[in-house]
């Protein structure tokens, strides 16, 4: 089997969002000729000026040394490559169904490039049978090439593979080379193909199997954080409901040798833990009881937020909520699907005096934009203004709030910022250390 020479290699990575961006940007720093490719017009052209949208720790200055080095271009049309790597967007529809008109976008656009030997990887996360389904595209628009085994001839195949993401936000370049990877072909041959490809540049072990078991793990390790989050979500709705401490009945709980519950908070966003479980769900409906409950008790601790939110208003005529927080979780800039920012938005429209602050972007996302009663602040002011504090996402900045700056206040602390002093005394209480 021919090894794979990086400076003789070219790759094509379609969507340059918070996947493809540092995944372009790695392979051009190893060697790699990295071509980039986005449908956004403004995302490109910034690109090519230097400018980085997404908040990563050490991206900017990786994207600027690729694009200058020349082994990184960015364009809005694909081009001729060895490698084509698709890391474009699959959200869902009304009715929580997988929408893949993104990845079908992506394997049409680089279907007139393709030709024999040519290795397309499907790193978005996706349901089962979606590689099958692409590569099926595929064929179907080259007839004249042998995509895997789906036809037959003595020509070198295309190989198609998946090969899901597993990095999280905030140590993204860290762990797409560190962590694990699982690489699953639609026949044995793309599966070693793309194992070699992940290792020459991942240090973390490369294992293989085949697409559709590549596809259920990712669904399996998202669906299974979503189920223990859940717990905590409703295991703090139950305290609330019994007057008691949710963060000290976890915290003595946890003293168990085998017990290692996760932080409630404002619910579970992002991309995937939010998103992919409904992927099981839509394919294996009457099974995934436990799945579905679990994603309905995380998206509904949204709404009992709001309405305890709504209670403290009402005990304060002429209040404003200062909101602590956005993004999907601490210290990032990623507010898709981000419970906070629901909570924001909800807040928002009952006209209530909101004053926002989320250190990670530089404006108001377009939903909250504009709108009389929103203000967006820095935490010092945000403190002032506010008497009423709505703790949403768990900030390093936040957590280091002097108390002083709480008094009078109405706390709401969702996500446990604030809870650490009295957690800490019960432990001592008990017998920790």
């Amino acid at each position: 089997m021919q090894q794979y020479e990086k400076n003789t290699l070219s790759v094509c990575i379609l969507g340059l969002g918070y996947i493809g961006l540092p995944t372009a940007s790695l392979l051009a720093s190893k060697g790699f000729r990295v071509h980039g490719v986005d449908i956004n017009d403004v995302l490109i052209h910034d690109l090519r000026h230097g400018k980085c949208a997404i908040y990563e720790p050490a991206l900017d200055v990786l994207v600027k040394s690729a694009l200058q080095s020349g082994n990184l271009t960015v364009n809005t049309r694909p081009s001729e490559a060895d490698i084509f790597i698709i890391c474009v967007p699959t959200p869902f529809t009304t009715g929580h169904k997988p929408d893949l008109r993104y990845v079908k976008a992506a394997a049409t656009s680089i279907a007139p490039f393709l030709r024999n030997g040519n290795l397309v990887i499907l790193e978005s996360t996706a349901p089962v049978g979606a590689t099958e389904k692409m590569a099926r595209v595929l064929a179907e628009m080259r007839p004249d090439l042998r995509i895997g085994q789906h036809s037959h001839g003595d020509s070198v195949p295309v190989y198609v593979a998946h090969c899901p993401e597993r990095v999280l936000p905030g140590r993204i370049l860290h762990e797409l080379v560190e962590n694990d990877r699982i690489v699953g072909g639609i026949d044995q041959d793309s599966t070693r193909r793309g194992v070699e490809f992940y290792r020459s540049f991942v240090s973390g072990n490369v294992q293989g199997t085949d697409s559709r078991t590549a596809e259920m793990i990712k669904l399996t390790e998202n669906s299974f954080r979503d189920v223990n989050i859940a717990f905590a979500n409703e295991l703090s709705l139950i305290c609330e409901e019994l007057d008691l401490d949710v963060w000290e009945v976890i915290a003595l709980a946890n003293r168990h040798p085998r017990v290692n519950i996760l932080r409630p908070g404002a619910g579970v966003g992002g991309h995937c833990i939010a998103v992919d479980p409904w992927f099981l769900v839509d394919s294996a409906p009457q099974t995934t009881r436990l799945i579905r409950a679990a994603r309905e008790v995380n998206d509904s601790k949204p709404e009992k937020i709001v309405a305890h939110t709504l209670d403290a208003v009402a005990a304060r005529p002429d209040s404003t909520v200062a909101c602590l927080g956005l993004a999907f979780k601490p210290d990032i800039d990623d507010l898709r699907e981000s419970p906070a920012l629901l909570i924001a938005e909800a807040l928002a429209k009952k006209n209530i005096n909101l004053v926002i602050c989320e250190p990670h972007v530089q404006h108001l996302p377009p939903e909250l934009e504009g709108k009389p009663n929103v203000r967006k602040m820095d935490l010092h002011n945000c403190l002032q203004k506010g008497n009423i504090i709505l703790a949403l996402v768990g900030h390093k900045a936040f957590a280091a709030v002097d108390p002083n700056a709480l008094v009078k206040k109405t706390v709401i602390d969702v996500c446990g910022l604030w809870q650490g002093e009295r957690t800490k005394r019960h432990s001592h209480e008990a017998g920790g250390k």
